[in-house]
């Protein structure tokens, strides 16, 4: 990535400064996600290739952290020391490794031990500069490595006042930046929509919470509704000061359910909690629901809890969590592995562990109870900005109110008024402004179709779709309509934007719209899913239309099975069936071109004849319909060719027919007496020498292969010119043609 290639290009310029024996530093912010470690790795190995006896020191300030980057090196042809204790870091720094990773901590051993390593070849390499370069382990680095020079990395922009006074005097400046700003316009990561659901006070009185019902409820359907009744009766017997959680649980697992649970999309959720004890209570509460596959991550060096109770309670439930696993860190590597690749955790619970330096692509939203500010609220939400197939934006939904909502700078909020304003650009994005794309996808829609007379009228809306550019056009602009408008759906925003009357007709165009693609795929043979998101189009379909009046798009049926017959069966109209035919054999056409060219452009040319014909109005729709089945028995072989201009040897072996059927084509200007018994010797001849050359394996993708058929090819060429005192015309074309006959039959 070119943000790597000029962050390394600067620092090695940088470097190479040298005042009082000591080589300049500074500072990289690379934004999360824009691959800040590959960078480190990168950087490493070029000063070691740059300078000879280069030591390159890579510091973190968290055990997973480490361990992370160190695989990263393992995965490289870098070979890496990792520190197990501060002893060992010592016996490190005295040797001949020249990579080297490291806690920070470990780094109070080196200096109470008094070792100094007096040597400017000294890289030491610190990740998240913005917490470690502060106090007694900035100080004890410095203090073993006097000489060394300091390069920091940030995945986050600096504060005002680390800018003042901090980082960018401990590290020498800054060297490169790749805001987030550019991290989401490059599509190195995704933009973050924001969403406010704060839960107060206001919210927990009856009014707020009868609101809070209705909220949730709103769009769902009535069995969907019946089970949320269920719940919230649970809901409304649990003590008051369990309340909260178990309302923001409601609403997580409903919105869940709404957006994420597909069957196929394999995208997932985190919530940050405040506490240990929050954490365990929403993992409970959600296997209560039995809706959602939740796990929890905790860890025994985070702060205590205060209450004497909780700090028990919490203890039991963590021991009877792990007891299967044989220990926290064989517990957290299952739940790491399974929550990244594995299907069987939907939502991951924390607290502070996996809050930063944990990639999971998957992830797609970020539900947050925790007060979170600055750096650490930076580090959160980018959980969810990875890229992943079908995913267009990371989700975060607050119930804390941290940035309010949404509608003032983003610095103007207590929780990021420590940045500058132009680095949180791009930060986070207002869900509302997502939601009110759905109105210019509509538009776009529906001007797509303006010509149309009758609005209720689906053969009107197909006809247009004739034109193979307005169909790639509707698919477009019905999957961007279907994403947004799901995502209004599920957020308790869309009052802000749409109003009733949108709602209901929007619903209502979309059961349209999906009715229409149906026919499409089937009118003119050509899959009209969304692709990656045809799971969503379906979720919204399920979730907020009803599901008894709108079937999923089928697959596309080929015209060699018999469920073909059924789909034409069911379009009505004889034209409509005509076209759905002649589509379908323009696939098969498409398709083997190269097996038969000659034959298959004769039935292009048929199919185009067909259509004209009618359009002239010299076919009845009878006739037109008649004459599309036709050409779909000769191309399914129902019916056969007239077979008599064939040799007699030749019949029933397709690849004979297939040659004999060019070689006529292509050399039919050939004035000779014995011009059939030329083809029929020619054909067996470069049949031959396919059928030989597809003894070997790979034969079709070996240059060298190509090379001796086509030299056994003009031989046999030569011959023949030799024989009947010919010139044959157009070799390269026959070589060229063959070959895709060949290949179509003997690959």
């Amino acid at each position: 990535r070119y943000q790597q290639f000029f962050g390394i290009e600067k620092t090695l310029k940088r470097v190479e400064k040298i005042t009082d024996g000591i080589r300049a530093g500074g500072l990289i912010w690379h934004t999360q996600g824009s691959g800040k470690s590959l960078t480190m790795v990168m950087l490493t190995k070029l000063l070691k290739l740059t300078y000879t006896n280069a030591k390159i020191i890579v510091v973190t300030d968290r055990v997973d952290l480490d361990e992370q980057i160190h695989k990263t090196f393992e995965n490289t042809d870098i070979k890496a020391g990792r520190a197990s204790s501060g002893s060992d870091l010592i016996e490190k720094l005295q040797s001949g490794i020249s990579v080297i990773t490291t806690l920070v901590h470990k780094f109070e051993k080196v200096r109470n031990s008094k070792t100094v390593i007096n040597d400017n070849n000294v890289f030491v390499l610190v990740d998240e500069s913005h917490r470690t370069q502060g106090g007694d382990l900035h100080n004890a680095m410095k203090k073993a490595l006097p000489l060394a020079c300091y390069l920091g990395f940030t995945g986050t922009p600096l504060l005002k006042k680390e800018k003042d006074k901090n980082s960018f005097l401990k590290f020498g400046g800054e060297i490169h930046r790749y805001t987030i700003d550019d991290a989401v316009k490059d599509g190195a990561v995704l933009p973050l929509l924001y969403e406010g659901r704060l839960v107060d006070q206001e919210v927990l009185s009856p009014e707020g919470l009868e609101r809070k019902f209705n909220m949730i409820t709103r769009e769902l359907s009535d069995d969907a509704k019946r089970d949320l009744q269920h719940k919230w009766a649970r809901f409304q017997k649990v003590a008051s000061s369990e309340q909260r959680l178990e309302l923001i649980a409601l609403d997580i697992n409903e919105h869940f359910k709404k957006t994420l649970k597909m069957a196929n999309s394999g995208f997932k959720a985190m919530f940050a909690t405040s506490s240990k004890y929050e954490a365990i209570k929403y993992h409970e509460i959600f296997e209560e629901y039995g809706d959602i596959r939740t796990a929890y991550v905790i860890s025994s060096n985070e702060h205590e809890e205060l209450d004497g109770g909780n700090k028990e309670y919490v203890a039991k439930a963590w021991q009877e969590t792990i007891k299967n696993y044989g220990s926290e860190e064989e517990y957290l590597k299952y739940v790491k592995n399974e929550f990244i690749h594995g299907c069987e955790i939907d939502l991951l619970i924390v607290v502070d562990k996996l809050l930063t330096g944990f990639d999971a692509p998957r992830a797609s939203t970020l539900y947050i109870d925790k007060q979170l500010k600055e750096h650490n609220l930076l580090q959160a939400i980018a959980r969810v900005n990875r890229l992943y197939d079908g995913k267009d934006y990371g989700y975060i939904v607050d119930f804390r109110g941290l940035l309010g909502e949404l509608d003032q700078a983003l610095t103007n909020y207590a929780s990021l008024d420590g940045f500058d304003p132009e680095d949180l650009t791009g930060a986070v994005v207002d869900v509302r402004s997502e939601i009110a794309k759905a109105k210019t996808y509509y538009t776009h829609l529906e001007d797509l179709f303006s010509d149309v007379k009758f609005k209720d009228d689906l053969e009107s809306y197909v006809v247009v779709l004739a034109d193979i550019a307005k169909r790639d056009d509707f698919k477009e602009w019905l999957s961007h309509f279907s994403r947004a408008f799901k995502l209004a759906l599920s957020s308790e925003k869309i009052d802000d934007i749409l109003s009733e009357s949108e709602i209901k007709l929007y619903k209502k165009k979309i059961k349209f719209y999906n009715e229409l693609r149906k026919v499409v795929q089937l009118r003119y043979h050509e899959t009209c899913d969304f692709g990656k998101y045809e799971e969503q189009m379906q979720k919204l379909l399920d979730t907020f239309v009803s599901a008894k009046e709108v079937n999923e798009l089928t697959r596309l049926v080929n015209i060699f099975e018999t469920e073909f017959e059924e789909e034409v069966q069911r379009v009505e109209g004889k034209s409509a069936k005509a076209d759905t035919i002649l589509s379908a054999v323009s696939a098969v056409v498409k398709e083997k071109m190269e097996s038969n060219p000659a034959f298959y452009k004769s039935i292009a040319q048929q199919i185009e004849d067909v259509i004209n014909e009618y359009k002239a109005k010299r076919l009845s729709e009878e006739e037109k319909l008649a004459k599309a089945k036709q050409l779909k028995d000769l191309i399914t072989g129902m019916s056969k060719p007239n077979e008599d201009k064939y040799p007699k040897e030749f019949e029933n072996k397709k690849t004979l027919i297939a040659i004999y059927d060019n070689l006529s084509d292509i050399l039919g200007n050939l004035e000779v007496v014995d011009f059939e018994l030329i083809v029929k010797n020619l054909t067996l001849k470069l049949d031959e020498i396919y059928l030989r050359a597809s003894k070997k394996p790979e034969w079709h993708k070996n240059k060298d292969v190509e090379n001796e058929i086509t030299s056994a090819m003009e031989d046999v060429l030569w011959d023949i010119e030799d024989e009947y005192d010919i010139s044959i015309e157009n070799k390269e074309n026959i070589y060229q043609t063959i070959r895709g006959i060949g290949i179509s039959f003997y690959a």
